[in-house]
């Protein structure tokens, strides 16, 4: 029994990690493109190749205009990776100034100003100029599904539309954090084993 539970186990694991690397070798793409307003949208999608970026604009109801691939920063510059705990802060701010009564581009302007990661400040601008064009917010961040998956921006959509987005935001943040927290105890639960592992193969 247990020499099945390792095998389905070894298995799994190597049906994720197939999945994971799959992913990774898909390239970021920047999209510049004409909704069905007529209003410009930019945005990112990892894709295989631009003609399969295209085709997913247009099965969206987009026209594009530019697709290319997202490029590359020299020498690692710092700042261009943006962090799943990165998300969890920008949506714990939009959500306290969303309950203050502060407007939603302004409260854009406000956190992009004050962000750090270059990349996320221009990720948040293009997201706030979406919203000026006539995006609302889910459809602005669904731009970004890097940064902001399925599911974020489905609840995000469901808090627009039962008019309590600031709590929905708030609990998403509380949730990215406590999955961040999880995350940092697993890695430092599995340190110690796998020193160990190292150790009994080295000597």
């Amino acid at each position: 029994m247990a020499t099945a539970t390792a095998k389905a186990s070894a298995k799994k694991a190597r049906a994720l990690g197939a999945q994971r690397a799959e992913v990774s070798r898909l390239t970021t793409y920047e999209w510049v493109a004409l909704d069905k307003r007529g209003k410009r949208m930019k945005g990112e999608m990892p894709g295989k190749n631009a003609s399969l970026v295209k085709a997913e604009l247009r099965r969206q109801g987009m026209n594009p205009q530019t697709v290319r691939e997202r490029a590359k920063p020299l020498f690692g510059a710092s700042g261009s990776t943006i962090k799943p705990g990165d998300v969890a802060i920008f949506s714990r701010q939009i959500a306290t100034m969303m309950a203050s009564g502060v407007p939603m581009v302004q409260s854009f302007d406000i956190i992009a100003d004050g962000q750090k990661n270059v990349r996320f400040k221009n990720v948040l601008l293009d997201v706030k100029q979406n919203i000026e064009g006539g995006a609302s917010l889910h459809e602005a961040l669904a731009r970004y599904p890097v940064q902001f998956d399925e599911l974020y921006c489905n609840l995000v959509h469901a808090g627009e539309t039962s008019g309590v987005l600031d709590t929905v935001l708030d609990t998403v943040a509380t949730y990215k954090e406590r999955t961040e927290a999880l995350k940092k105890k697993i890695k430092k639960a599995l340190f110690y084993p796998m020193m160990v592992l190292a150790v009994v193969f080295i000597v």
